[in-house]
């Protein structure tokens, strides 16, 4: 392992800071060039990507001998790219596909693998062994675990149950489910027999939940009675009940009990291990067409009734089966702990882990419950080697000078994955000096819209500071300007000008495609428009600068809002911020909300610590007209903060659906404010 962090010059920081001395950490820390790690020898010799490589070179004759070469070739020979990966990666289907690609100049419109007929959740339980599929953990620190065997079975019984209910090829399942091992069973017994799996975590309000599975006219609802959040338990039958009252279509409710051990008051609801008291112990795969729909995703936006998305069985399951393997490294071996809730697309993510015959670790509670030492300790209980989170998290740890470097055995640990926010640079030094040194930390990017990523990690390529590695293999991710031109090094739209094979098979409910065309082609016509504020580096890596709808305009100059939270959270009294512009005197100016430590108010000496910081280290474009501390922040379920709503409100615009939001309540202290009123 060769661990290039600048440490002849940390020692110096660190006595400079004691006597007094402000120092920058842009000049202590690596230059954007600077590898913060690179991979040693032996693993690269032994990486999933190399493994491949060696794979095409007995394919072909002039295959691509290095990741750069690789990513190219993928790009400009989709159809043999992800040929390729089929035979590697030994996608199980009963019937071989036709043609790889048809339609291939459209996007929308291009069909993969016609003819092609398989199951995702034949792939995904291919090993059917003694080897550990799921360890699970509750907040109350219960840990259960469950073998391929025993999972294999557990889906049998499940399927042959739903089976007898008539729900067959193309019915919809919702399910209102903790991160749990029944949530994983009931998934994979709903596509074992070509049925459609919809998922939200219990979290969600009565509106909330109404508002997605309502579009979808569900057969069977399964739920739990209620959860632990934080120390205390949530009964949410009372919820579940006036969900199912308004759910026409429903003709079963199957109730886990995760709460109590033998709940009750939810009329015509069957407890889970009485509906699957059967003697079934063998699954039949329902062989389908590469893009049947598998999943039914939504949007979370708080713009309007959240968008249905379809995704198909097949493009997800190679999507992320790449992804895993050749992104992530993820070996049988290994142990994948990603912190999600069932209404986050990494949820789907990570479960396809299960197709590489990899142990999944899943938690369900808060992950700072007693303490953020919490998740911490499951990496250490269960020697996991690839651990996923949120940029959020990572901040949070370090906000509570944490180190787990110094107080857990993190030895197994090879991975560290972050999204749901652009990681800024300061975080991946707060990884490498307090988490782990010999790391590959992968900052991942993409969205329910595609159920996977746009851009993400390479685990036999240098991390750069505040980096993103590269774009997806077979993913012809471009930066674009205004003008539609191809751009490096400055920030534009993340577009994809190719098709792939992850792309949504359209929305529910909308025939004609128009709204699913709306919401990406319409602004480049023929080319997929994320929606992401993006920069290709020089040493062609990528840097997320934030949502593009919500870009900040003062002047015309169109600014990022993760430029801003970066300088901002670095400050210690800061534990979070939002930034919105305001319309102003015929211009906008820039609102920075902080929420503060405790104890801590916001001062002038304070407000300008913050805009002097923002200035030193951006331009005086991103300074903050104003700077007002607030009590909390608004976010979705899966996290993110949400600039676009508290934009409407400082201008007293309705918005549309807060039952997107894990706190709508917090809407309310940015209403009518005096401080924006000068």
């Amino acid at each position: 392992m060769v661990w290039r962090y600048h440490a002849n010059l940390l020692p110096v920081a660190m006595r400079a800071r004691s006597m007094g001395v402000d120092v920058d950490d842009n000049l202590v820390s690596p230059t954007m060039t600077d590898p913060l790690w690179q991979p040693s020898t032996e693993r690269v010799a032994n990486a999933n990507l190399t493994a491949f490589m060696r794979f095409l070179a007995d394919e072909m004759e002039a295959a691509p001998s290095n990741f750069d070469a690789l990513s190219t070739w993928s790009v400009e020979q989709p159809e043999d790219f992800w040929a390729a990966f089929w035979r590697f990666s030994g996608v199980k289907a009963s019937r071989p596909w036709d043609r790889v690609l048809t339609d291939g100049e459209k996007m929308p419109g291009a069909k993969w693998f016609e003819g092609a007929r398989l199951n995702f959740a034949e792939n995904m339980l291919r090993n059917r062994d003694d080897h550990p599929a799921i360890i699970a953990w509750t907040e109350h620190g219960h840990r259960q675990s469950v073998t391929y065997k025993e999972l294999y079975l557990a889906v049998a019984k499940l399927a042959a149950a739903l089976k007898a209910d008539g729900v067959g090829v193309g019915d919809r399942v919702a399910a209102v489910m903790p991160h749990a091992i029944e949530t994983i069973v009931a998934m994979l017994a709903v596509t074992s027999i070509g049925a459609v799996w919809s998922s939200c975590s219990p979290d969600f309000g009565k509106q909330g939940l109404l508002d997605r599975f309502g579009q979808i006219d569900a057969k069977v609802l399964i739920t739990i009675d209620g959860y632990r959040y934080n120390g205390k338990p949530i009964d949410i039958r009372p919820k579940v009940r006036e969900l199912t009252a308004e759910l026409a279509t429903l003709e079963r409710i199957v109730m886990v009990p995760f709460l109590e051990a033998e709940p009750a008051g939810l009329d015509d609801a069957v407890l889970y291990a009485d509906y699957t008291n059967n003697a079934a112990d063998r699954v039949s795969f329902e062989q389908l067409p590469f893009d049947h729909p598998a999943f039914i995703l939504y949007s979370s936006g708080t713009t309007g009734v959240p968008k249905a998305i379809v995704h198909g069985a097949g493009g997800t399951f190679l999507q992320h089966q790449k992804e895993l393997m050749l992104h992530t490294d993820l070996k049988r071996e290994d142990k994948l702990f990603y912190f999600t809730t069932c209404g986050w697309m990494m949820w789907n993510w990570q479960v396809s882990a299960l197709g590489l015959g990899a142990t999944l670790v899943v938690y369900d509670g808060s992950p700072f419950h007693p303490d953020g030492n919490c998740l911490f300790n499951i990496l250490e209980k269960d020697e996991v080697t690839v651990f996923g989170t949120s940029a959020k998290f990572i901040d949070a740890v370090k906000k509570a000078d944490l180190s787990p470097a110094q107080t857990h055995d993190l030895s197994a640990l090879k991975a560290v994955l972050s999204t749901g926010s652009p990681l800024v640079a300061e975080s991946f030094d707060f990884v490498y000096q307090h988490i782990k040194q010999d790391l590959h930390l992968a900052s991942i990017s993409g969205g329910t819209d595609i159920v996977s990523c746009f851009v993400l990690g390479n685990p036999i390529g240098p991390v750069r500071r505040g980096e993103i590695q590269s774009k997806g293999l077979g993913m012809a991710v471009e930066v674009w300007n205004d003008e539609g031109e191809h751009v490096v090094g400055e920030r534009g739209e993340l577009v994809c000008v190719k098709p792939f094979p992850s792309m949504p098979v359209g929305f529910w409910k909308d025939p004609d495609g128009a709204r699913y065309r709306g919401a990406y082609f319409e602004r480049f016509p023929g080319v997929w428009t994320h929606g992401d504020m993006i920069e290709r580096t020089p040493s062609d890596g990528y840097v997320i600068h934030g949502r593009s709808d919500a870009v900040l305009n003062p002047g015309g100059v169109r600014i990022g809002t993760a430029e801003i939270y970066r300088q901002v959270e670095q400050i210690d009294e800061v534990m979070e911020s939002i930034a919105v512009g305001q319309e102003w005197q015929g211009d906008v100016r820039v609102v920075l909300f902080v929420r503060l430590r405790d104890g801590v108010s916001l001062d002038d000496e304070l407000i300008a610590a913050i805009r002097k910081r923002i200035r030193d280290n951006t331009t005086p474009r991103h300074v903050p007209a104003k700077v007002v501390q607030i009590a909390d922040i608004p976010r979705t379920m899966s996290g993110k903060i949400v600039e676009l709503a508290v934009r409407d409100v400082i201008h007293g615009r309705k918005v549309k659906n807060t039952e997107a939001l894990a706190n709508p309540q917090a809407l309310g202290l940015y209403r009518d404010l005096a401080e924006l009123e000068t």
